[in-house]
């Protein structure tokens, strides 16, 4: 009986209640939770995982045909299937974690009300699981890189790409911080969970995903430049493909945003994890 010990839960007080210790003695959990998403997403489909590849070329090949046969914008000399594969496999990662997490609270009801876990542990998970899908197109994306380098095009393997890995990071990060200030939003406004769909694709017009930053200018660059996520898709194609010019300055400020909207997200998150599942 003495070496019994005694584990006493009490409410989350004041707006920044985030605990890396606690995030990690339930890292088991979260493990857990990373698998179950995987298992839920690909259920009783016959093609499995394979669709995270077959839906990112799918997409490129109509941006191929739409912005690069049509309407014929520039690639700066990249091949536009490899281009918009590039930037589609990066924006996917983004939007689809903020979409995610967005939503946690309603998508995980029944569980916060039945058991004690840190409850930033799913939103978490939905980023770690977001990223390994990404490395499964980025995979594929590889495939299509030494294809291309095979058939002639001006295209090498170089150092700029051991920036890669920091770009997904921060993407994730970013999408983690968005995501969860979303999430505050929809547990007390339904409503934002269909704006939300919506304002994601136009947030990826707003970003250089189907278009290099050499063809924006002036008024168009410098509101560009605002979108926390024009660096990193930049400074993506720059590394992987070579195209365009490193942004130094844009991605820094990019960084801050990302440490702001991070806090931000973990304090409402915080705030609304109190009273959510009392008034659902």
């Amino acid at each position: 009986m003495e070496n019994q010990k005694e584990i006493i839960i009490r409410p989350p007080t004041g707006w920044f209640n985030f605990s890396l210790r606690e995030i990690w003695e339930y890292r088991d959990l979260i493990k857990e939770f990373v698998m179950r998403n995987f298992k839920l997403i690909y259920k009783q489909t016959i093609l499995g995982p394979a669709w995270l590849v077959f839906n990112p070329i799918i997409t490129s090949v109509i941006f191929t045909f739409v912005f690069g046969q049509f309407a014929g914008i520039s690639t700066d000399g990249v091949p536009q299937f490899l281009f918009y594969m590039t930037g589609n496999s990066l924006w996917s990662l983004f939007s689809t974690s903020v979409q995610n997490n967005s939503n946690v609270f309603y998508a995980n009801v029944n569980v916060f009300g039945k058991i004690y876990f840190p409850r930033l542990a799913t939103p978490i998970s939905q980023a770690i699981s977001c990223l390994i899908n990404f490395m499964i197109q980025f995979a594929a994306l590889l495939l299509f890189f030494v294809f291309y380098i095979v058939t002639g095009s001006p295209l090498a393997f170089s150092v700029k790409m051991l920036l890669i890995p920091l770009l997904l990071v921060q993407t994730s990060l970013l999408a983690l911080g968005v995501g969860l200030i979303f999430s505050a939003l929809t547990a007390k406004y339904r409503d934002f969970s269909f704006i939300i769909s919506l304002g994601m694709q136009l947030w990826m017009y707003v970003s250089p995903v189907v278009y290099p930053m050499s063809l924006t200018g002036g008024w168009m660059y410098k509101i560009l430049l605002l979108n926390p996520m024009t660096p990193i898709l930049n400074n993506f194609k720059w590394a992987f493909l070579g195209s365009g010019s490193f942004m130094l300055w844009s991605w820094i400020l990019s960084f801050v945003v990302t440490g702001a909207c991070l806090f931000l997200g973990i304090a409402l998150f915080g705030k609304v994890e109190k009273t959510f599942v009392d008034t659902v």
